[in-house]
């Protein structure tokens, strides 16, 4: 069975702290680039961050040095801790699962978890 199930979202002041996390199949954790995308209303679902199968991370630019994505080959767990969180952050944020390319520009997600909000309040 392949799946992605995100949890961790929730609500926030501006400044605070946020881990959100995706549970992984098996297959889904061994064989594939995984990424968090974000998307807020009325914009296009956008990557964020992903980390490819040996470890390469990616950043986009509105959460680079604010952000870490890592993963728990133990738990078949994929994180995204996120730290200065500000108000544009908000949104719903989707797991994903990419059996090419990794660099973000480059990523065409082939599996999606169903997501999970994130709301930070100023």
């Amino acid at each position: 069975q392949v799946q992605l199930v995100e949890s961790g979202g929730g609500s926030v002041q501006a400044g605070g702290s946020l881990r959100l996390s995706c549970s992984a199949s098996e297959r889904l954790y061994r064989d594939f680039c995984l990424a968090w995308f974000r998307q807020t209303p009325g914009k296009l679902r956008e990557g964020i961050a992903s980390i490819s199968r040996a470890g390469t991370t990616y950043y986009a630019d509105s959460v680079k040095g604010r952000t870490t994505i890592s993963k728990d080959s133990a738990k078949n767990t994929l994180y995204l801790q996120m730290n200065s969180l500000k108000s544009e952050d908000s949104g719903t944020y989707y797991c994903a699962a990419a059996a090419g390319l990794c660099a973000l520009t480059e990523l065409i997600p082939n599996y999606w978890g169903q997501g999970t909000q994130v709301a930070v309040s100023s």
